[in-house]
């Protein structure tokens, strides 16, 4: 699971049968300190994630593949939205 900030939405007219009906997002990867890092991914969302928001992303499949159907191509899901992130100090 990683961190990742919602910064668009996906229109696709034409894409796999078991994605019909789904919420396609584009989200940043995020690093502890809230930096983007890598290449914007496109992701799936039922919970209702909004742009801006901070969301936690699942990506080994098994909530896509529950939900959508073993054949489904899609990996990357919204586990969850973050009301807050804190990194504490070990010191």
């Amino acid at each position: 699971m990683f961190l990742a900030r919602i910064d668009g939405t996906v229109t696709a007219t034409a894409k796999h049968a078991t994605l019909e009906g789904c919420r396609l997002l584009i989200a940043q990867r995020l690093e502890t300190d809230g930096r983007a890092s890598g290449v914007p991914l496109v992701i799936i969302d039922w919970l209702g994630a909004g742009r801006g928001t901070t969301v936690l992303v699942s990506q080994d499949g098994d909530i896509a593949r529950l939900r959508l159907g073993n054949t489904t191509p899609a990996r990357l899901v919204v586990a969850g939205i973050v009301d807050q992130v804190y990194v504490g100090s070990n010191a």
